[in-house]
């Protein structure tokens, strides 16, 4: 049996928020901002075709948990990803809600937002229940870090049963070691990999394949 890989598919966008995005945050990954518009691209294709687009919001949530042990960052004063917590970010030159998603890909209405207390995109969200809700067979994962939140997302999808491909140049991490080796892995035993270019071709093809007469 051949998988249809785009079979009614949605993109998911991880944790794109100002706190790790952005210069200066404290959860900064300075590479995020180097996928930026590659993001464009994707959203704006998925857009204009109807594909549906969710976005995911890290929050530290309001009380110490065993995640805070490896992100010191989220303990006060610094409250990296706390609800409510208002920063001021030197690029933009102006205070932002630090959980928020970035402007320059800020989710529109008929857009999807997910929050989240933990790594991964479905554990104790309703993500399950809004993309069974439309349909939704394939995902298409960019976002940052590449190997924590975005391969954990990576691997609950699989194991939800979706096809799911990992955008290896939408998204991003601090640790190039841990990029590349995620991405090498998720590929060996958990989905496919491919870049933006890659994706927008094959789902430009299937499409066409789908409004072609028979």
């Amino acid at each position: 049996m051949v998988v249809d890989q785009w079979r009614n598919p949605a993109l998911v966008i991880v944790d794109m928020q100002n706190d790790f995005v952005r210069e200066g945050a404290p959860m900064e990954v300075p590479d995020a901002r180097k996928t930026i518009e590659r993001h464009q691209q994707l959203i704006a294709f998925c857009r204009k075709r109807g594909i549906p687009i969710v976005y995911t919001r890290f929050l530290a949530g309001p009380n110490r948990t065993l995640m805070w042990e490896w992100s010191p960052q989220l303990e006060a004063p610094i409250l990296a990803c706390q609800r409510g917590h208002h920063r001021y970010y030197a690029d933009m030159d102006r205070t932002l809600h630090c959980v928020d998603v970035i402007d320059e890909i800020y989710p529109e209405a008929g857009d999807y937002v997910i929050d989240k207390y933990g790594y991964g995109a479905f554990h104790s969200t309703n993500l399950e229940d809004t993309l069974r809700s439309l349909g939704v067979e394939s995902l298409i994962i960019t976002g940052t870090v590449t190997q924590i939140c975005v391969e954990e997302t990576g691997r609950e999808a699989f194991h939800h049963g979706y096809k799911t491909t990992l955008v290896s140049d939408a998204v991003s991490s601090y640790m190039p070691d841990l990029h590349a080796a995620t991405l090498k892995n998720f590929a060996h035993k958990f989905g496919w990999v491919m870049t933006t270019e890659e994706v927008l071709t094959a789902l430009s093809e299937r499409l066409i394949e789908k409004v072609a007469p028979k």
